[in-house]
């Protein structure tokens, strides 16, 4: 006997259907360039944010604060990462394409926060095609996405760009194009290393250092191997096919290491005014260990507070090159 009214799954579909279909992706569209439809709307799905949920990023992120696992700031109540709708919200396009046909390429990420999602909360995604263009021979997309609380408050909104399909091997550690001033991701000489932002941040301050090893697993989790989803990122013949010899690490993965350092420096402000954008440069393999920081810019007094401005980046720890460089903002209370 199945409950009347049962609550939404927890991902963008319901690997459960499985055993009453053969073709999951009967329907979709092939992930073709040409098949675009710009302004394409690519629906509407309402998502659980339950504990399976929560603790399913914990373990791809290694990410156990007691903030996500036991109490928060937020009154108490156990709340979502930073970055936990991010994929989803990424991974909309497969509500109409084939996720499984695709070979694609995200290069840019962004994602401002509005409000934590809270233990067990319905929260309604939406996602649009806004804007296709040719570069350097490959067709780029970008999306816009919400995701919204049950009471109607913005979650998180979400801006992407990702090259529909390619050969990720042949592309990678080309780096970006855009004409934007460059994160060189340079230490300068001298400055502090701190842990927190506090009223006494300054400009030339360093971010205390994440050191992390995705590992095959947990980039397989992440990348929706749960869904019967296959990609460059959680099975080894896709990536080969690809020009890969093993899978990589999701960009959309590094994008939510880095949300977890500004949320450990910032602390509550981060889920409630943060903003994060960044650009992927380089692949980064499973297993290969990598550190993430970054550096203030800019303090600037604020009514609520001071608003910190920072560069951003992630390394790779074997010949320290730069895979993925951005830009940041928060602001932290005064005192």
């Amino acid at each position: 006997m199945t409950e009347p009214n049962p609550r939404p799954w927890r991902d963008l579909t319901d690997p459960r259907r499985a055993g009453a279909t053969d073709r999951l992706e009967e329907g979709l569209k092939e992930p073709e360039f040409e098949n675009l439809d710009i302004p394409e709307a690519l629906g509407t799905v309402r998502v659980t944010v339950d504990d399976h949920k929560i603790k399913r990023y914990a373990f791809t992120h290694d990410d156990h604060s007691p903030w996500h696992l036991t109490e928060s700031p937020f009154d108490g109540k156990r709340v979502g990462h930073a970055a936990l709708l991010g994929n989803d919200l990424v991974q909309l396009f497969t509500l109409v394409y084939a996720a499984s046909q695709v070979v694609g390429y995200h290069t840019e990420e962004q994602m401002w926060f509005d409000s934590p999602a809270v233990l067990d909360e319905v929260v309604t995604l939406n996602g649009t095609y806004t804007e296709a263009y040719r570069r350097r021979g490959e067709g780029y997309v970008v999306m816009e996405a919400t995701a919204t609380g049950e009471d109607g408050r913005s979650v998180v909104r979400h801006r992407g760009v990702e090259i529909l399909k390619t050969d990720p091997g042949a592309i990678g550690g080309r780096g970006s194009a855009a004409p934007e001033r460059r994160v060189t991701g340079e230490i300068p000489e001298g400055a502090r290393t701190v842990g927190a932002l506090g009223p006494d941040v300054r400009p030339g301050d360093v971010l205390a250092p994440l050191h992390k090893t995705v590992t095959a697993e947990q980039a397989a989790v992440f990348s929706r191997v749960g869904e019967y989803v296959r990609n460059i990122h959680n099975d080894i013949d896709v990536a080969r096919a690809g020009g890969l010899r093993v899978p990589i690490v999701q960009g959309q993965q590094q994008f939510g290491v880095l949300a977890q350092l500004l949320t450990l420096r910032a602390g509550p402000s981060f889920l409630t005014g943060g903003w994060l954008r960044v650009k992927f440069l380089a692949p980064l393999e499973v297993f290969e260990p990598f550190t993430s920081t970054g550096v203030v810019t800019a303090v600037t007094p604020v009514d609520d507070g001071l608003r910190v401005d920072l560069e951003m980046w992630v390394r790779r720890d074997a010949d320290n090159r730069l895979l993925t460089a951005g830009w940041a903002a928060v602001t932290v209370p005064p005192s």
